[in-house]
């Protein structure tokens, strides 16, 4: 089966439910797009927004996505389907005004066969509905509309099926490794075929280095699977280190003529998993240093770029990352490519809920039905990716804890194990949820019966006060213990305290930190290296995304009401280690220091002097940056942070020193402060093990700015769904960059190319990422470019008043 690009010359608009629409087959004022396309991204955003907070006060709609092309006439004995990566939501597809199928889940990808209801040689309209009436359908930014690729599916009545290739690497030595190939064939032809199936195994540079081929039967209307074993020597495994790649060519023959073909890319890696080595890949210990990440890409929305989501990872194993947990739905395909490629772990998520929905609309409404077949196609899907080593059947889901429901734990597991039974099965617990149904008896037993039934929490750290009541209560171990024997690996979010608890009883359960708090790294990563029973842990979140705005905000006391969502216009959840654009934020230097990959190397973090004195009453960490330029607060007090994993750290400012202080655990772990005076200039920390320098980390106060710009793309294909990051930043004529004077910046493209979305990171903002003009935000802002069909030279045009104007030039090709 052949893919085509099916991503070109669509039209969108509105969806307009009505008899006139359904027989013109087209909605109003219909604008011209390429795929992938987010349609929330450009809906209205208000603070009256049915979705509120948790979806950044975007206004739902309906969408109508249209495509007409051309079937020549040879297609007419094919066998064509469709395939959508990604469609939110309710997505039903229509074929020249004929009802095709419905899938409502808006985060898995899913097939539609066509070719019955096509005109050959003849012009063919493809319309695709997403219902999106009934509010809220989700507790974050969804998106919405064909937000990921969609492509043609072309193949003889003859053919391989689609995800019909299935690869597994049962044996593994040194010198040898054994590949074993399940290929399903299908035949829709009247006729009885024999015919050769062909298996050709290559490594990363092209060369076969194996190889079988095996005659088959099939009658009509009939599906076979072949079974092939191909043996190589000497092969190269794939890991986090070395991520190395083989294809399989997978070929169809009759009488020596190629009747169907596909290629699947794969992985040779050993999973292994026990209380005493815990997680191993190809023999060696694996701890993961994890992080929970959502679907949305920022400036982007929902829109699933293949660049981007490289550049995701890229970043985060920058920074130390080596796993992933897709949160809370099936992760696009163009993540698990950029996963397998760079060597990152994935834990891929199954839902969000299963039969008790978390909001009126979500995927409760449809899971009894359309369970299995969604889980299909997660499996299917992930099944060549050796990047994958983990299945969630869910996330904080209130039946894990009940004695009637708690079956469903049991289903999603065996079906997930009945399609492939060669990774791991976990599910992120939060143990508050699944003692909703005890909440009486355990409220009663802790003495805050009223806290509980209310259960309208104002504030986090309410929420982490009741949680850290509930999850070591003996209540809890035994409603949760039947969903705990079905899986391998026993997820738990924000339950550290559970691993001994569960260990003395159940000592052959391995545990893993499905979500933690992002400043606990120091306490649970000690768990994590001190036990070979826990097997690492997954902080949320690794990136900022949009939607639960605000969740990870510094409120102050009197500053304002600190509820757990913030009031409009913020936009993202401000929670991470990376921020909506891609800048490391302090907290993921420090993770670097607990994980110990710093080599002693000191970082220094500034509070913000506005609030020196205030009591911070929410926030997983503090308000602090890089930055020791601070105008208007000279002479004034200041907190200056310094994390390091030395003894000592000695703090000087413009050659003046402060004094040493142990690295202790004052506030965390691996942390320092010191209450000081801002004066401008130079702030160095000088790091010491054992009496003697080990390392040192500066500041310097920032000049008058200018614009810095740089790519980080030489060039981009015409016609692709390349992009090209380009960065903004304001930085003086040595290149310090200066936070404290943000700047409205004008962007103006030139050539082949669009501006696909702009903008900075800030959280709190009415800006639209389809805007030219943004202000930074702490010094900085994004563009991102995307190549036209057109090919020559693209020039984007940055510019801000009484600032120097600068040309960026990238080939299109």
């Amino acid at each position: 089966m052949i893919r085509r690009d099916f991503n070109k010359n669509w039209e969108y608009g509105i969806s307009k439910s009505d008899v006139n629409t359904l027989l013109s087959g087209t909605s109003v004022d219909m604008q011209k797009i390429n795929l992938p396309h987010d349609a929330m991204l450009y809906s209205e955003r208000r603070p009256d927004s049915v979705l509120g907070p948790d979806c950044a006060f975007f206004i739902p709609e309906s969408y109508d996505y249209i495509k007409s092309f051309f079937a020549p006439k040879d297609w007419k004995n094919k066998v064509i389907y469709l395939e959508f990566e990604g469609a939110y939501m309710n997505a039903y597809v229509f074929v020249n005004n004929v009802y095709a199928d419905h899938h409502p889940y808006g985060y898995s990808n899913f097939y539609v066969k066509i070719d019955d209801l096509l005109r050959y040689d003849s012009e063919n309209t493809i319309r695709v509905t997403l219902k999106y009436p009934k509010q809220p359908n989700t507790r974050w930014y969804s998106g919405a509309g064909l937000y990921r690729n969609v492509k043609l599916i072309l193949g003889n009545t003859l053919h391989i099926g689609i995800d019909g290739v299935k690869i597994t690497t049962p044996d593994i030595e040194k010198d040898s490794a054994v590949i074993a190939i399940s290929t399903e064939i299908e035949h829709d032809g009247k006729s009885h075929q024999e015919g050769w199936l062909l298996s050709t195994i290559k490594d990363s540079s092209g060369k076969k280095v194996g190889e079988e081929s095996t005659k088959f039967s099939i009658g009509s209307n009939e599906k076979i699977k072949v079974q092939q074993r191909i043996y190589l020597k000497n092969p190269s495994l794939w890991d986090i280190e070395s991520p190395i790649l083989y294809t399989c060519e997978s070929k169809i023959l009759i009488e020596e003529k190629v009747i169907d073909e596909c290629i699947n890319t794969f992985g040779i890696r050993k999973l292994q998993l026990d209380n005493l080595h815990g997680l191993r890949i190809n023999g060696k210990t694996v701890k993961l240093k994890g992080g929970c990440i959502h679907h949305d890409n920022g400036l982007l929305g929902a829109a699933t770029f293949e660049d981007a989501e490289e550049r995701r990872i890229r970043l985060l194993k920058n920074a130390g990352y080596n796993a992933i947990r897709s949160s809370h739905n099936p992760m696009s395909k163009a993540m698990l490519n950029a996963c397998d490629k760079l060597g990152m772990l994935v834990v891929d998520e199954f839902a969000d809920s299963w039969t008790h929905g978390k909001v009126e609309n979500d995927y409760a409404s449809y899971f009894p039905d359309w369970w299995e077949q969604d889980i299909e196609l997660m499996v299917n899907k992930d099944f060549n990716h050796p990047c994958v080593i983990m299945y969630s059947i869910g996330n904080e889901i209130p039946e894990t804890g009940s004695p009637y429901s708690s079956i469903w734990s049991r289903r999603l597991a065996e079906k997930i194990r009945s399609i492939d039974n060669t990774r791991f099965i976990t599910c992120g617990i939060n143990v508050m949820f699944s003692i909703l149904t005890n909440v009486d008896e355990i409220s009663f037993s802790i003495g805050d019966l009223n806290t509980i039934q209310d259960k309208s929490f104002q504030t986090m750290n309410e929420v982490d006060t009741l949680m850290s009541l509930i999850v070591k209560h003996p209540i809890t171990g035994k409603a949760i213990e039947e969903t705990c024997g079905v899986l391998d690996i026993v997820g738990y979010n924000y339950a550290a305290e559970r691993y001994d608890i569960d260990h003395k009883d159940f000592p052959n359960r391995i545990f893993v930190g499905s979500e933690t708090t992002i400043s606990d790294l120091d306490v649970n990563w000690e768990l994590v290296k001190n036990r070979e029973y826990v097997i690492g842990d997954f902080c949320w979140t690794a990136w900022d995304y949009l939607g639960e705005a605000g969740i990870g905000r510094i409120v102050y006391e009197g500053d304002e009401d600190a509820f757990l969502r913030a009031e409009y216009p913020w936009i993202a959840a401000y929670c991470s280690d990376f921020d909506l654009v891609g800048y490391r934020r302090p907290i993921s230097y420090w993770r670097e220091i607990v994980w110990g990959k710093s080599n002693h190397q000191p970082y220094i973090a500034v509070q913000n002097p506005k609030y020196y004195g205030k009591k911070q009453i929410m926030g997983r960490w503090t308000d602090s940056i890089s930055s020791w330029t601070w105008p208007g607060y000279e002479g004034k007090k200041i907190v200056v942070e310094v994390y390091s994993d030395a003894e000592e750290i000695e703090l000087c400012i413009n050659n003046r020193s402060l004094g040493k202080k142990l690295v202790k655990d004052e506030f965390k772990k691996f942390y320092c402060k010191w209450d000081t005076t801002y004066e401008p200039g130079i702030i160095e920390a000088i790091a010491y093990a054992k009496g003697k320098e080990v390392g040192r980390y500066c500041l310097k106060t920032a000049g008058e700015p200018k614009l810095r710009v740089t790519k980080e793309s030489n060039i981009l294909r015409s016609g692709s769904n390349d992009l090209c990051f380009i960065n903004i930043e304001l930085v003086d004529k040595n290149g310090i960059l200066n936070t404290s004077c943000d700047r409205l910046i004008h962007l103006c493209v030139e050539g082949p190319a669009i501006i696909q979305g702009s903008g900075s990171a800030n959280p709190r903002t009415e800006e639209r990422y389809y805007e030219t003009s943004h202000k930074t935000f702490y010094g900085r802002m994004l563009a991102i470019l995307r190549a036209t069909d057109e090919k020559g030279m693209a020039r984007l045009i940055v510019a801000s008043d009484g600032l120097n104007e600068v040309i960026v030039e990238i080939p299109v090709i």
